[in-house]
C-alpha cells in the first residue's frame, strides 16, 4: 500500500499553536512546500505535498491543473456560518528552494494577499510527529520559506509546521530531509500528514 493511501487507525498526535487563534485567518490558499517527482514523495522534506494530498482525498478531488507553475485544484468548504466557499490547494512544481516563484505567481493571478495563504512544510525544530501553526514569523533557515517571503515580499503569511525532528548523530540535515521512508518512519510521515490535515480543516472551516 502506498504511502499516500495508508491512513492511521490509532490514536493521532495532538497539534500546538504558537499564534492566538484570533490572529489566524480561514485561508483562501493552501500551498504545500516539496520537490516534484515520484522519487521524492516519501522524503520528509516533502510533507507539504502529504498534507495537500491527504486533504485533496477528503474532498474527492479528481482533477487538478498547471496554473503559475503549480499543481492547483479547488475545494468547496462550509464554514462555521453554513456558508460555502472556494479554497485552493496548490503544490508548486519548482524545487524546494525557489518556490516561492510560482506561489506568488498564482497568488497574483488570482488576487490572494499573503495574509490568506497558508504554508505548509517540514519543521526540523519540531519533534517528529507534531503540528504547529502559526501566523508570521521568523523562517528558521528553511530555504522554502526564505523564497516565499522574498517573492511574497513579505513574512505575513501563516505556516503550518510540520515536524520532523532533527538528524541523528552525524547525518547532514540534506540526507536526513531527502532520505526515502520506509517502515516506522514512513507510518509516522503519514500520520502526520493525516493530523495536519486536520489542522488544516480547522483553519477554513473556521470564521473570517
Amino acid at each position: 500500500m502506498s504511502a499516500q493511501r495508508q491512513t492511521h487507525h490509532g490514536p493521532r498526535r495532538s497539534s500546538t499553536s504558537q499564534a492566538p487563534r484570533e490572529l489566524l485567518k480561514s485561508p483562501t490558499l493552501i500551498c504545500g512546500l516539496g520537490n516534484p517527482g515520484e522519487k521524492y514523495a516519501h522524503t520528509r522534506h516533502n510533507i507539504g505535498f502529504a498534507v495537500i494530498d491527504a486533504l485533496a482525498r477528503r474532498y474527492d478531488v479528481r482533477y487538478w491543473k498547471s496554473e503559475a507553475g503549480c499543481l492547483v485544484t479547488a475545494i468547496i468548504v462550509t464554514d462555521a456560518d453554513a456558508q460555502r466557499r472556494e479554497v485552493l490547494l496548490a503544490k508548486p512544481q519548482d524545487f524546494m528552494n525557489t518556490s516561492g516563484g510560482p506561489l506568488s505567481k498564482l497568488a497574483r493571478a488570482r488576487r490572494i494577499s499573503p495574509a490568506d495563504i497558508l504554508v505548509v512544510h517540514d519543521e526540523v525544530d519540531l519533534a517528529e510527529g507534531r503540528t504547529r501553526v502559526r501566523a508570521g514569523g521568523g523562517l528558521n533557515a528553511h530555504n522554502g520559506l526564505r523564497s516565499i517571503a522574498d517573492k511574497l515580499g513579505t513574512r505575513d503569511f501563516m505556516r503550518l509546521q510540520c515536524g520532523i525532528g532533527r538528524p541523528p548523530g552525524r547525518m547532514t540535515v540534506a540526507d536526513y530531509v531527502l532520505r526515502e521512508l520506509k517502515g516506522t518512519s514512513l507510518e509516522t510521515f503519514c500520520i502526520t500528514a493525516e493530523v495536519a490535515a486536520d489542522e488544516v480543516e480547522q483553519l477554513i472551516r473556521s470564521k473570517q
